[in-house]
C-alpha cells in the first residue's frame, strides 16, 4: 500500500470514529498564516501609499482606485487557480506554488518602488488564486463523503482564518509605529514562510488530499471569500424546480452578494480612513482591521448555537430569509457609523466605542450573508450547471470588490452623508430580497 494509501485510510478512519484527523491541524495553522500575511497587507496597504515619507503621498482617490482594483483581481482569482489544481497541479502543490507567490509578493513590498508594488500585488493576486480555493478543498477532502465530522471541521478552519487576521493588524500596528512600514510588510513574507513549511513538513498527514473532486457530490469545497462552505446534501424537492427557475432564483442572490462586498469591503478603505482621521485613540488605523475579526470569534459559536436552539423548535429562518436579515444588519451598522459621523461633525474625532460597536453589527450581517452564499450555490444550482452557477458567485464577489471604488466620494461628502448612502444601499436590497422571498422559497425548497 503507498504512503499516499495510507494517509488517505488513516483519514478515513480516524474520520469513522468521530475524531478529525491530524490533517485538520496542519491546514488550520497553514491558513491562519496565510491569512495573518494576507491581512497585514490589508491593513494598512492604503495607509502606506499616501505616506509621503515611507510610500508615494497618493491622495485618498487614488489609493481607493488601486486597491479596489486589487481586490476584484484577488476574488476572481481562485476560479483560475482551481481550474489549474483540478486539471493539472493537484491541491496540495497548488497551494505551495501560491504560497512562494504569497511570499515573492510580501517581500518585494518591502521595497520602496511603484513599479515593484505593482509586481508585489500581482504576486499577491496569483498566489491568492492558487492557495484560497484549493487550501479549502483539501479540508473538505479530509473526510469521506457525507461525513457529519465535514461541517465542524470548516467551523474549526474558519476560526483559523479569523485568528490570523485578528493578529496581523496589531503585529502590523506595532510594526509600522516602531520600525515603518517596509519591515511590516516583510512580516507578512514571514508569515507565509511559517505557512509553507508547516503544510512542508507535516504533509503526509495531509497527503490523502489530493484526490479529485466527486462531482457527483455537490461539495462547494473551493471558496474564494473568507468562508465556510457546508457539505451538502441532495435535496428532493429541489429537482422538482425547473432549472430556470432555479437558476433566477441564484442571480438574485448574486445581486444581493455584489451590494454586501461593495459595502462590507469597506473595511479596508474608507473605515480605515475613519480609523485613522476621525477616532479617538493613540493607535492608527490599521489596528481597526482587527475589529471584524475579534467580532467573529467572538459571535460565531454563540451564533451556531441560536439557530440550532431554533431548528429544534422548528423555527430556524430559511437561508435567504437569514441572508435578508443579514443585509439588513449591515445597513444597520453603516447607520450607526452616520451617527458616529454625526456626533465628530464629519470632520472631528470620537470615540472608538462607535467603531466597534458598527464592526460588531456589521459582523452578525457578514455571519448571516457570507457563510450561507456558497453553500446556497451547491444546493439550489442545478447540477450541469453547478461549476458555472460557482463562478457567477465568484464574479459577483469579485464585481461587488471592484465597486469599493465608491469610496472616491469619501472627500466629496460629509462622511455621514457617505455613510448613510452605504447604508441606504444595503437596506434597499434587503427590502428587495424580503419581497422576493416568496418566489425564491419556491425556486429553492429545503434551502
Amino acid at each position: 500500500m503507498s504512503t499516499a494509501s495510507i494517509a488517505a485510510t488513516a483519514a478515513g478512519t480516524h474520520a469513522a470514529e468521530g475524531k478529525h484527523p491530524r490533517g485538520l491541524y496542519v491546514l488550520f495553522f497553514t491558513e491562519m498564516w496565510e491569512r495573518f500575511s494576507f491581512y497585514t497587507v490589508g491593513g494598512m496597504w492604503v495607509l502606506y501609499v499616501q505616506n509621503a515619507e515611507q510610500g508615494f503621498g497618493w491622495s485618498q482617490d487614488q489609493a481607493t482606485s488601486v486597491w479596489s482594483t486589487y481586490l476584484m483581481f484577488v476574488y476572481a482569482s481562485p476560479i483560475l487557480g482551481g481550474l489549474i489544481a483540478d486539471w493539472k497541479l493537484g491541491y496540495r502543490r497548488a497551494v505551495m506554488l501560491g504560497g512562494l507567490f504569497f511570499m515573492a509578493g510580501h517581500a518585494l513590498l518591502a521595497f520602496r518602488s511603484i513599479p515593484i508594488m505593482y509586481a508585489a500585488l500581482a504576486c499577491l493576486v496569483i498566489g491568492n488564486g492558487f492557495f484560497k480555493p484549493n487550501v479549502s478543498t483539501m479540508v473538505g477532502n479530509l473526510y469521506p463523503e457525507g461525513s457529519h465530522l465535514k461541517d465542524r471541521a470548516y467551523n474549526i478552519f474558519y476560526m483559523g482564518i479569523n485568528v490570523g487576521a485578528f493578529l496581523a493588524p496589531l503585529v502590523a500596528e506595532f510594526m509600522v509605529q516602531n520600525f515603518g512600514y517596509h519591515p511590516a510588510f516583510f512580516m507578512g513574507a514571514l508569515g507565509m514562510v511559517i505557512s509553507v513549511g508547516v503544510l512542508w513538513f507535516f504533509r503526509r498527514d495531509v497527503q490523502s488530499t489530493d484526490h479529485k473532486r466527486v462531482k457527483a457530490s455537490g461539495d462547494a469545497a473551493a471558496v474564494a471569500v473568507d468562508a465556510p462552505p457546508a457539505s451538502v446534501s441532495h435535496q428532493h424537492p429541489m429537482d422538482l424546480v425547473p432549472d430556470w427557475k432555479r437558476v433566477m432564483a441564484l442571480i438574485v442572490i448574486f445581486l444581493i452578494v455584489i451590494v454586501f462586498w461593495m459595502v462590507f469591503h469597506q473595511n479596508q478603505i474608507t473605515l480605515t480612513y475613519w480609523a485613522n482621521d476621525n477616532t479617538d485613540w493613540n493607535v492608527t488605523g490599521i489596528i481597526s482591521n482587527a475589529i471584524n475579526p475579534a467580532w467573529v470569534i467572538l459571535l460565531t459559536f454563540p451564533l451556531v448555537w441560536f439557530w440550532k436552539r431554533l431548528d429544534e423548535r422548528g423555527l430556524e429562518p430559511s437561508t435567504p430569509t437569514k441572508m435578508a436579515i443579514g443585509m439588513c444588519l449591515t445597513g444597520a451598522a453603516f447607520f450607526v457609523m452616520y451617527f458616529a459621523g454625526k456626533a465628530g461633525g464629519d470632520v472631528g474625532k470620537v470615540s472608538p466605542w462607535w467603531l466597534i460597536s458598527a464592526y460588531g453589527v456589521l459582523t452578525l450581517g457578514e455571519l448571516m450573508l457570507s457563510p450561507m452564499g456558497l453553500s446556497l450555490v451547491s444546493k439550489v444550482a442545478p447540477v450541469r450547471l453547478r461549476g458555472l452557477m460557482m463562478g457567477g458567485w465568484f464574479g459577483a464577489t469579485a464585481i461587488g470588490n471592484k465597486l469599493t471604488a465608491i469610496g472616491v466620494l469619501w472627500d466629496d461628502m460629509p462622511h455621514s452623508q457617505f455613510f448613510a448612502l452605504l447604508g441606504g444601499m444595503a437596506l434597499f436590497m434587503a427590502v428587495v430580497l424580503f419581497l422576493l422571498l416568496k418566489p425564491l422559497k419556491k425556486a429553492m425548497p429545503g434551502a
